[in-house]
């Protein structure tokens, strides 16, 4: 919980500094490249060292290497001699370590719980994730207001440390690795896996749209609440908050149904919507200018991407074999990485049309794609019965 929440600081106080310092939509997607080069590159190799090496090692090392990098920047911003191209460096280098703790922590938790409870397992982490949406944006913005920008990159590398401290202490079982070959061909392998297993590269390949189109807004968010809402810091945090309260609520459902039926509908139907809302939440600060009807859209967009991004991650865990479960996942978090890209394309777009217009664009992209494939893939409206067939092939193996 202490690094998510430092990691959601550090975030909304990235950009918030970004803007203060240079008002360009450009720079803010610089920073969201900067972030995303080194972990796409690199996602796969981590995903690989995950399967050969001791996943709790590598956690603690990169949180430890975060919480440097972090305290570097907080010291730059501290005296005064920050600019944006120290933000952009340390983005890249965050990147680099993002690469290697993804695929680690991703591949872990599932061998802390049995397969029937992996469901509710995936809920509860991510109502981690959620909880802290609502938590500590709100306080980054508070912290900002009161203390200053330096004030919350502290905070925020506390809580990387402190994660790392709180996993030296962690008893994990014996986990199987890969051994004998080599890394190539271990990522040769994944790719493999991947071609061979349709339903998982359609999961990977629906995760990847959402992230570069569908979660680009994010970046943009202190150009809506500023130059668009015409609002504080105190405000934007409020409007995250309540994004990761709508997410809340959902992960909370989720993780309460035993039932894995209907998962390809909702995973579907919590696209469509998300899209939908998140076109209707940049058209109408647009066009309307009043901020509760952003909050209320941003509540909506929370409930319906958790409710897609948990089908998606919940299904992932329960089809993927242990061998495989880190280079794969190293895949998967490679899409999660396109985001801060896809923010950077946004970027791009609102230099032309303006940011409202460029989201709008991405959300009706989500919809549409979502849409296709749960017209012609059969597995995706049967997923719920895959998911039962896996759960039943691990209780007789163990």
């Amino acid at each position: 919980m202490a690094s998510v929440s430092g990691f959601q600081i550090l975030r909304f106080a990235q950009l918030w500094l970004v803007h203060e310092l240079s008002e360009s939509p450009l720079a803010l997607g610089y920073v969201g490249m900067a972030n995303a080069v080194p972990a796409i590159s690199l996602n796969l190799f981590g995903g690989v060292l995950a399967d050969k090496f001791d996943k709790r090692k590598l956690i603690m090392t990169a949180q430890t290497i975060a919480s440097i990098l972090v305290f570097v920047l907080a010291t730059l911003t501290l005296v005064g001699a920050v600019e944006v191209w120290h933000i952009i460096a340390i983005a890249f280098l965050a990147g680099v370590v993002e690469a290697f703790y993804g695929p680690a922590h991703e591949s872990l938790y599932p061998h802390l719980v049995e397969r029937k409870a992996l469901v509710s397992a995936v809920a509860l982490d991510s109502s981690l994730w959620q909880g802290n949406r609502i938590i500590a944006p709100a306080i980054a913005g508070v912290i900002i207001a009161t203390a200053g920008t330096a004030a919350a990159f502290f905070v925020a590398g506390i809580g990387f440390i402190t994660m790392a401290i709180v996993l030296s202490a962690l008893k994990v079982p014996p986990i199987p690795r890969t051994q004998g070959t080599s890394a190539a061909r271990d990522m040769l392998n994944g790719f493999r896996f991947l071609k061979n297993n349709s339903i998982v590269a359609f999961l990977i390949g629906m995760t990847f749209f959402n992230s570069f189109f569908g979660l680009a807004y994010i970046m943009l968010l202190p150009i809506f609440t500023v130059d668009v809402l015409g609002v504080d810091a105190d405000r934007q945090g409020l409007l995250m908050a309540v994004g990761g309260l709508g997410a809340l609520k959902t992960t909370l459902w989720l993780g309460s149904r035993s039932s894995t039926g209907g998962k390809g509908m909702l995973l579907i139907g919590g696209a469509v919507t998300y899209g939908l809302a998140l076109a209707a939440f940049a058209l109408t600060s647009e066009y309307v200018g009043n901020y509760w009807l952003a909050f209320a859209l941003i509540y909506v967009m929370g409930v319906t991407n958790s409710a897609y991004m948990i089908s998606v991650m919940s299904s992932l865990q329960m089809l993927i074999p242990d061998h495989m479960r880190g280079r794969v996942m190293g895949l998967f978090g490679m899409t999660w990485s396109f985001m801060p890209l896809g923010g950077t394309q946004a970027s791009a777009v609102a230099n032309f049309i303006g940011a409202p217009f460029a989201i709008a664009i991405g959300g009706f992209l989500v919809s549409a794609f979502a849409i296709g494939p749960a017209l012609i893939n059969r597995q995706v409206r049967n997923l719920g019965t895959l998911l039962l067939r896996a759960e039943q092939a691990s209780v007789t193996s163990d």
